[in-house]
């Protein structure tokens, strides 16, 4: 798959998530959609952009908009993160990258001097008639929230 392009409608997906929910992104229209990638549960970054989401949640909700986080990680791994974080969105599990691949955020990453392929943290964000919108790509966590929240307010 090839990742999709602004204001396209994003294709299709079905995937699995906490709480035992089963995630159809076309049964999600009518509502704004926000998915950030994070690289693994438990991280400080991935722990700090959990809780920025957080934090403002109540006004991504005022605005018709939901918000899931992905990683590769087990949906057992991900439903111990969202409980101790408090998450009240729900992480999506794509341990064979069929999102991340859709997305295009599997990239060659280094890590003390190791290079291997790894999730580059990235924000999408879908509108109600399911057309990409905007996307955010190397993500520095700090602001970065606040501003998705603020280009969903400027959707209407």
């Amino acid at each position: 798959m090839t990742a999709p392009l602004l204001n396209r409608v994003v294709k299709n997906f079905k995937a699995s998530a906490t709480r035992n929910r089963s995630i159809d992104l076309k049964q999600l229209r009518g509502q704004n959609v926000v998915i950030y990638f994070y690289p693994k549960d438990s991280t400080p970054g991935c722990t700090l952009e959990g809780r920025d989401f957080t934090a403002l949640h109540a006004k991504f909700r005022r605005q018709k908009t939901l918000i899931f986080g992905v990683s590769r990680e087990s949906l057992t791994s991900h439903e111990k993160f969202r409980d101790k974080q408090g998450f009240p969105f729900d992480l999506i599990s794509d341990p064979d990258e069929v999102l991340c691949k859709h997305f295009d955020v599997i990239h060659e990453k280094s890590l003390y001097g190791r290079k291997f392929m790894g999730i580059v943290r990235s924000t999408f964000l879908i509108d109600a008639a399911g057309k990409l919108r905007n996307e955010w790509r190397k993500v520095k966590v700090k602001g970065h929230a606040d501003a998705v929240l603020e280009a969903v307010k400027a959707l209407k």
